[in-house]
């Protein structure tokens, strides 16, 4: 592994792993997903290629009267791949069937910024947010952004928290997500 990052290193690549969007045609996510695992696993590439997402949205929809949750792709038509980018790797996703082209001026990808990673909630987890009930942290975005206050539920399923926050000298449970915190 440490070859090919020094190759990506004399190729003025990033040495590090980045998420990428890849443009595929219309239904094929799941297929082009499972196409770049197989592909991974069999050239042995699990060191470049680290994670492959059709992220999922749970939506209730009405149908003859019934109430059914069922999983969306919150983007149709776009799969995300973290990885090294390497002419290799580059290669191996552009060369998938079902991939149109990778997301970026030209032919040349544009890796996601740490920000827009963050939105997405992407390649997050729990361990990630280095939280527990009982931790004081900021809110970083949204109405009550620059406010502090108490960490005191967590719900890892749903990717919130509760923090209680002193909202006009009362103490007030408000929910937020993992993306709107930042431990102090």
């Amino acid at each position: 592994m440490s070859e090919e990052i020094n190759n990506a290193q004399e190729e003025n690549v990033s040495a590090e792993s980045r998420w990428y969007v890849v443009h595929t045609y219309s239904g094929y996510e799941n297929k082009v997903k499972a196409n770049i695992e197989k592909t991974v696993e069999n050239r042995g590439m699990q060191d470049l290629i680290h994670e492959v997402s059709v992220p999922l949205q749970d939506v209730v929809e009405i149908k003859d009267g019934q109430k059914k949750t069922v999983q969306r792709k919150v983007f149709p038509g776009y799969v995300l791949i973290k990885m090294f980018m390497t002419d290799e790797t580059w290669y191996v996703v552009r060369n998938t069937r079902g991939v149109t082209s990778f997301v970026g001026p030209g032919s040349k990808p544009v890796p996601l910024t740490d920000a827009e990673v963050r939105a997405m909630g992407i390649g997050e987890q729990l361990a990630d947010l280095d939280v527990a009930v009982g931790d004081s942290v900021r809110v970083a975005s949204g109405p009550f952004a620059d406010s502090v206050g108490q960490i005191k539920e967590i719900n890892e399923g749903k990717r919130t928290v509760i923090v209680k926050l002193s909202i006009f000298g009362r103490e007030t449970p408000v929910e937020l997500d993992f993306t709107q915190i930042d431990k102090l």
